[in-house]
């Protein structure tokens, strides 16, 4: 199975050079960068760079993060994007991660794309598990890895340095067949 991956409302895609603008707009805003690792502003420079590198990467390939674009179906425009990151001391686990442009907060969007994504990463990579760190302050995206059924299995205090401060995360993860097996849920 490969790109794109469609849902009800979402179709997840690959990223092309047309949406740099709206990629570096999402990501140069304060409030949608204030747990993620980049620095605001984001400028066209940095996302049409973002954008030529994922063009040459092939997903999949262990200890690259590769980034899928997230667009509404209904007006193909780009609402953010989810990534994913094949750890390379054990090619069957794998690192997730989830970004949505704020106007479409709060809607379903992320639970949609990363739902598919993980099944995605299940099935066509046949993964035995998937994880994803979360700022303990996140508390979007902790509902969203919860409802997912990905369960807390650390508290890292204080263990990366992001914008001027030591911050602290929770690491979630899931298994495949605790997704495969809804009962297990």
């Amino acid at each position: 199975m490969m790109l794109p991956l469609q849902t009800e409302h979402l179709q997840l895609r690959a990223f092309k050079m047309e949406d740099i603008h709206t990629f570096a707009a999402y990501r140069s805003d304060p409030l949608v960068a204030q747990y993620q690792g980049w620095q605001t502003p984001f400028t066209l420079e940095e996302a049409r760079a973002f954008v030529e590198a994922m063009l040459t990467i092939r997903p999949g390939l262990p200890d690259t993060w590769y980034q899928i674009a997230i667009e509404r179906r209904q007006d193909g425009v780009l609402i953010g994007d989810c990534a994913f990151h094949i750890l390379p001391e054990d090619g069957q686990q794998a690192e997730i991660g989830f970004t949505l442009a704020r106007a479409y907060h709060g809607q379903g969007y992320g639970t949609e794309a990363v739902t598919r994504l993980v099944d995605y990463l299940f099935d066509t990579f046949q993964l035995h598990r998937l994880r994803a760190l979360c700022d303990v302050d996140n508390l979007a995206s902790r509902r969203l890895l919860e409802r997912l059924g990905m369960r807390r299995e650390a508290h890292f205090i204080e263990n990366y340095w992001s914008k001027g401060e030591w911050r602290s995360e929770y690491a979630y993860a899931l298994l495949r067949r605790e997704w495969t097996e809804p009962s297990k849920r």
